[in-house]
């Protein structure tokens, strides 16, 4: 009986998938998240601040200056934590998903002691799943695995 000879460095344990994008695509899509999301997030804060109410020119302003500084902080957050190591990259997506959801929460109506405490536990919920990630695809030296 035949066997497959044996390829030269052992087995590969890590599969990269391709990469079926092109670079003009994740050019695109580097820009485009942050607006697509930060549209979003906008729009939510400005339909629980009225609260069912009638959409006024004030309530239009402050979901685009929401949306906006959402923008800006995704990807500020997202620059700063990609030179991180993996405590503090968790830690601070982790602080930004618990600041979101808190100032959500908050514009619906609840209590400032209410929505801190919701975004401790998302954030609390986040550095744990990211910190599992991101520990999970590093070397021993701490190193990112492509």
């Amino acid at each position: 009986m035949a066997h497959a000879a044996p390829a030269p460095g052992g087995m590969s344990r890590q599969r990269r998938t391709p990469d079926v994008f092109s670079a003009r695509v994740h050019t695109a899509a580097k820009w485009a998240v942050p607006v697509v999301l930060g549209l979003v997030y906008g729009y939510w804060a400005a339909a629980n601040r009225r609260d069912g109410g009638p959409i006024t020119g004030w309530n239009v302003l402050f979901g685009f200056v929401t949306a906006f500084a959402f923008m800006v902080l995704y990807v500020v957050v997202r620059a700063v934590a990609s030179r991180l190591r993996r405590e503090p990259h968790a830690l601070l997506w982790g602080a930004f998903a618990g600041c979101a959801i808190g100032f959500l929460y908050v514009q619906g109506g609840a209590t400032r002691l209410a929505s801190t405490v919701l975004g401790l536990v998302v954030a609390a919920a986040f550095f744990v799943m990211l910190f599992y990630r991101y520990y999970t695809r590093e070397d021993a030296e701490g190193h990112r695995v492509a």
